[in-house]
């Protein structure tokens, strides 16, 4: 009995201590992350088209041939300077000998007809002044000479068109320029019209082709950024501006000249990327330091709606050109706030 009146008050006692004993802390809030802050909001940012390029030259000329036969002579290959009007090859059209000198034979001959028409007109005159012949034998003579004459005229003219088609073998460079290409081979046969040499004239250009729907969003002025010219950097460009927007589409593309300073005549013929900024529209845009990589994927880390924490999720983004922003494409949305990442962190 002594002993249960002992164990009670011992355990009267420790409940006592319980409830004397001060409440537990309240866990603390978790601490929000460290770092600069940025609100993503739509901001002006350039609108750039990527599109393919040709080094080229504003007028591009093309020797053709005039006549059809044989390419008998060949005088420039490429990379040769030319001067206008120079002979750079010649066409021979063997059936051209023969007809000129047939024609020149009945030239000839018409006009010995014309001599002995006029020779009989003035004995007729002479015997009508005696009065031998009548008026009427007069006016016949007189016509059978004019008819005479006329004839040689003709023979005369047929003969001269027959040399001036054997003169339009001479091909001719109808500009002053480099030739860039002249790969039809001496001996081979020709059509009026054939291509024999394409001559560059002018500076060089970087002719870009757009779509009709871009194209008619560039005007001149506007910046344009070139890649992959020869004897430049992997990933270099240089910088050029919009001169020229040819009117018209074909085939749904727009045809536009850029100019680059100093660029090389000898890169004609090359193909190229260019960007050309079509003006500015609304994006999301983030400076590259709130951006990290990882494993080839960016990152951005996420500011949870509490504030109390952040995430890293992944985002894709690509440059802005001559800036140092990135444009968010997908991962985020405005209204979000970034924290920018450590600076041990691998950047984009």
């Amino acid at each position: 009995m002594a002993r249960a009146r002992v164990l009670a008050l011992g355990a009267l006692l420790a409940l006592a201590a319980c409830e004397d004993a001060p409440p537990e802390a309240a866990e603390a809030p978790a601490a929000a992350p460290a770092g600069e802050r940025l609100t993503l909001a739509p901001v002006p940012v350039p609108d750039v088209a990527e599109v393919p390029g040709t080094v080229t030259t504003r007028d591009m000329a093309e020797a053709r041939a005039r006549i059809p036969g044989v390419l008998a002579e060949l005088r420039v290959k490429e990379g040769d300077r030319v001067a206008a009007g120079q002979r750079i090859a010649t066409v021979v059209d063997s059936r051209l000998p023969q007809e000129t000198a047939a024609l020149a034979a009945a030239a000839a001959a018409a006009e010995a007809q014309a001599a002995r028409a006029k020779a009989d007109l003035e004995r007729v005159r002479f015997l009508h002044r005696e009065g031998v012949y009548a008026q009427a034998k007069l006016d016949e003579a007189l016509a059978a000479a004019q008819a005479a004459e006329a004839q040689a005229r003709a023979a005369r003219a047929q003969e001269g068109a027959v040399a001036a088609v054997a003169g339009q073998g001479a091909v001719i460079a109808p500009a002053a320029g480099r030739v860039l290409r002249a790969d039809v081979p001496a001996g081979s046969a020709v059509v009026p019209g054939t291509v024999i040499a394409v001559i560059t004239a002018g500076a060089p250009v970087v002719r870009l082709d757009l779509p009709e729907s871009l194209g008619a969003r560039v005007a001149p002025g506007a910046p344009v950024s070139v890649s992959g010219l020869a004897g430049l950097p992997e990933g270099a460009s240089v910088e050029g501006r919009v001169v020229m927007r040819y009117p018209g589409v074909a085939a749904g593309r727009v045809t536009v000249d850029a100019s680059i300073a100093g660029l090389d005549p000898a890169l004609v013929g090359q193909r190229v990327t260019a960007r050309v900024t079509l003006g500015e529209r609304e994006a999301l845009a983030v400076p590259a330091r709130f951006v990290s990589r990882r494993y080839g994927l960016a990152f951005a880390t996420l500011l949870a709606p509490d504030g109390r924490g952040a995430r890293d999720v992944p985002v894709e983004v690509r440059p802005i050109p001559g800036t140092d922003r990135l444009e968010v494409l997908s991962g985020l949305r405005a209204g979000d706030v970034l924290v920018a990442p450590a600076a041990s962190g691998a950047r984009a």
